[in-house]
């Protein structure tokens, strides 16, 4: 670990694992309770269409990717709540969407090639600069704080959406509020695990806490260790075994799962067991 701190780029990439990991389960908890959990996928295949803008244009990519990626979210969220269309069938049209929208930005780029886009696809953590770490702080504390702040509300709302409009919550802002959050996660993580695999860092540790837990705010806190567990792992890993850091992370988050799911069956058969006896 002494030889991964005397390297300045793997402490900016141990710096923007540790954000990551804790900005994606926390919003994840919110996507998966309200079963949206491939609205991570759908906002990733946009937000390409923004990184491509970015190279077209000739400003930041991360700019340009918060911006489509947040309207994205929002007209899926719009289309959704209007019931014109299904939830997975308007996810199906931001996959088809984004993704033909980056490769055809991307070709009108001069010299521009869908290499370009690689490092984003995929993840590139280790080329994670001083700017980059900044960047990405600043977007997890807007992240964590919003969800600080409308933690309640957005509770209500992922558990039962009748109930929160029956209770007098804004459900349509709400609704929009956490589309936005999560189209600005997305963009967090992209730089790590890649916008094809963003969407396992928001689910798997939450699906892993929740074999383990029963309240939502258990969930949520374990879920943000798992997250950092493996986010840290697995770019550890990347850097001893020479693979790609952002499946790495994506597999390790998966073996947590099977060890937690495992663990789960065999503590709620011991109780079941004490309780017939």
């Amino acid at each position: 670990m002494i030889e991964l701190l005397s390297l300045d780029f793997m402490r900016y990439a141990l710096a923007a694992a540790v954000l990551v990991g804790l900005t994606a389960p926390a919003v994840g908890t919110f996507i998966v309770q309200r079963r949206l959990a491939l609205l991570g996928d759908g906002i990733g295949h946009v937000a390409l269409t923004g990184v491509a803008l970015g190279f077209l244009t000739g400003t930041a990519p991360v700019l340009t990717a918060v911006v489509v990626a947040a309207l994205g979210a929002v007209a899926i969220e719009l289309v959704r709540a209007r019931g014109r269309t299904s939830g997975d069938v308007a996810l199906a049209l931001l996959f088809y969407g984004g993704l033909a929208g980056g490769v055809m930005l991307i070709y009108l780029t001069p010299g521009g090639s869908t290499a370009s886009l690689n490092s984003y696809l995929f993840g590139a953590i280790t080329s994670v600069n001083r700017q980059d770490v900044w960047v990405i702080a600043v977007l997890a504390v807007l992240v964590l704080a919003v969800l600080a702040v409308f933690g309640r509300e957005l509770f209500v709302l992922c558990q039962d959406e009748e109930v929160a409009r029956s209770a007098g919550l804004p459900t349509r802002f709400l609704g929009l509020l956490i589309a936005v959050v999560a189209a600005v996660t997305v963009v967090v993580a992209m730089r790590v695990v890649g916008l094809l695999l963003v969407s396992a860092l928001m689910v798997v540790p939450v699906a892993t806490s929740q074999q383990l837990t029963r309240s939502f705010r258990a969930t949520m806190a374990l879920a943000m260790l798992f997250g950092v567990l493996a986010t840290v792992g697995g770019l550890t890993s990347s850097f001893y075994l020479d693979v790609p850091s952002g499946a790495a992370i994506v597999l390790l988050a998966l073996a947590g799962f099977a060890v937690a799911l495992a663990v789960g069956r065999f503590v709620r058969r011991s109780r079941t067991r004490e309780s017939i006896s």
